[in-house]
C-alpha cells in the first residue's frame, strides 16, 4: 500500500531542496525524521511537513504501522515563478525570480511484495 503527499507551491528553489531530499530518499521514516530534524535547513522544514502527511495518511486511511513505513519515491518539480523587479543603477530595472517547488513524497509498507 502506497500513500503520498504533495506541496505545491513551497516558496524554495528546487535546486537548493533537492539537495535536502537527497538525504531521505529509500530510508525508513524513522530515520528520514532523525536526519531532517537534524539539517537546519528551511528544505528540512518543509519536507518534514509533507513527510508527515504522508505518514499520517498511511496511518489514518490504511491502517499501516508507523515502524514499517519505507519511502519509496520522493521528488521536486519546479512550480511557478515570480517575476519581481526593482530599480538598478544608471535608470536600468533589475530582474529577480522568486522559483517554488512542488514537493512529492511517497510511502509505503511493502506488504503486497510480502504478500506475492
Amino acid at each position: 500500500m502506497e500513500t503520498y503527499s504533495i506541496h505545491k507551491g513551497a516558496q524554495i528553489a528546487p535546486r537548493k531542496a533537492r539537495m535536502t531530499l537527497d538525504l531521505i530518499r529509500g530510508k525508513s521514516v524513522s530515520q528520514a525524521e532523525a536526519i531532517l530534524l537534524t539539517t537546519n535547513t528551511k528544505a528540512s522544514r518543509l519536507i518534514i511537513k509533507v513527510l508527515n502527511s504522508a505518514v499520517a495518511n498511511a496511518v489514518n486511511n490504511f491502517g499501516a504501522k508507523k515502524e514499517d513505513l519505507v519511502i519509496k519515491e520522493t521528488y521536486i518539480n519546479e512550480g511557478r515563478t515570480l517575476k519581481r523587479r526593482k530599480a538598478a543603477s544608471h535608470s536600468r530595472v533589475a530582474k529577480n525570480y522568486h522559483r517554488t517547488s512542488h514537493i512529492y513524497v511517497c510511502v509505503t509498507d511493502n506488504m503486497q511484495k510480502k504478500e506475492d
